[in-house]
């Protein structure tokens, strides 16, 4: 089973899909997958609130989620701190797709995750994103051009697409059209694998 491709959507802002980019880059290379990385933009305010207008009860979910996320991460020795405000990942998942354009995706993946949940980076900041995809190998003023021009429909269409597609939270992964969201869900990806790698060696004797 060879050149399975699944496209994977991940926000720079989420924990869940930080802690997902390890555990699936094992399975790929487990089961000889493609791992398609696409950015999708989180609406957090629309089911957690603003950060100075939640509820009580919306507040006791986020206590909880940054808790269950830190128990994760320390599982695997990440840090993950709490952003200070409810960030716009729409640079940064511009980024991405420029980073994908120029070869250097997982780079980027790590550098951007890495330093956002420790804070030292901000992903709407154009300069500082720019900075990590020099870092990474390429072109920082390719992709301001790329930004400011072709880069924010490309992240529009994805988005829609997206959408189509029945996403609405991350990390969301396709196998034939079949969503799994979210890393409790990774498990039953990697079964499904399993059976189509199953009946292939079945198929092949």
């Amino acid at each position: 089973m060879t050149d399975i491709e699944i496209p994977v959507y991940i926000d720079f802002k989420s924990p869940y899909a930080y802690l997902a980019v390890k555990p699936l880059r094992a399975m790929a290379l487990e089961y000889d997958l493609i791992l398609d990385w696409r950015p999708y933009n989180l609406p957090i305010g629309d089911y957690l609130g603003e950060v100075d207008t939640r509820n009580e009860h919306q507040w006791r979910r986020v206590r909880y989620s940054y808790m269950d996320v830190r128990r994760l991460a320390n599982q695997r020795g990440v840090t993950v701190l709490g952003p200070r405000k409810l960030f716009d990942s729409t640079t940064s998942s511009i980024g991405l797709l420029f980073a994908k354009q120029e070869g250097v995706a997982d780079r980027y993946i790590d550098l951007v995750f890495e330093r956002f949940f420790k804070r030292e980076l901000d992903i709407e900041d154009t300069g500082a994103v720019t900075a990590v995809l020099e870092e990474c190998g390429a072109s920082g003023m390719a992709f301001r051009d790329y930004l400011a021009g072709e880069g924010a429909e490309a992240f529009r269409s994805l988005v829609e697409d997206a959408h189509l597609r029945g996403v609405f939270g991350v990390p969301s992964m396709l196998l034939d059209d079949e969503l799994f969201w979210g890393t409790e869900r990774m498990d039953l990806l990697k079964e499904r694998l399993r059976a189509r790698w199953l009946e292939n060696q079945t198929q092949a004797t």
